[in-house]
């Protein structure tokens, strides 16, 4: 049986839209990405410039729905997701 898949839109910000070289795009995960976790490293494999925006996963941030989660929460319906470095300044 074929895996399932879900379309989200998935937004880029700072230096992992730079290193992505793109701001945002619409992809279908596959069901068994089911945390934030999961997603990073499925989108790691997607090519170098993936594997080097998200080089060190632990730094990137995430935004379900434009709230914060952590990347061991699943994504369930999730219609958005940012990925993001860490917030610095003030």
């Amino acid at each position: 049986m074929e895996a399932q898949s879900r379309e989200i839109r998935v937004i880029y910000f700072a230096w992992v839209r730079e290193r992505i070289g793109l701001s945002d795009e619409r992809l279908s995960l596959p069901d068994n990405v089911r945390t934030a976790g999961e997603m990073i490293a499925w989108l790691s494999g997607r090519g170098d410039n993936y594997a080097y925006a998200l080089e060190s996963p632990s730094t990137i941030r995430v935004a379900v729905d434009q709230l914060h989660i952590e990347q061991d929460e699943l994504l369930g319906a999730a219609r958005e997701i940012a990925l993001f470095p860490p917030m610095t300044g003030g």
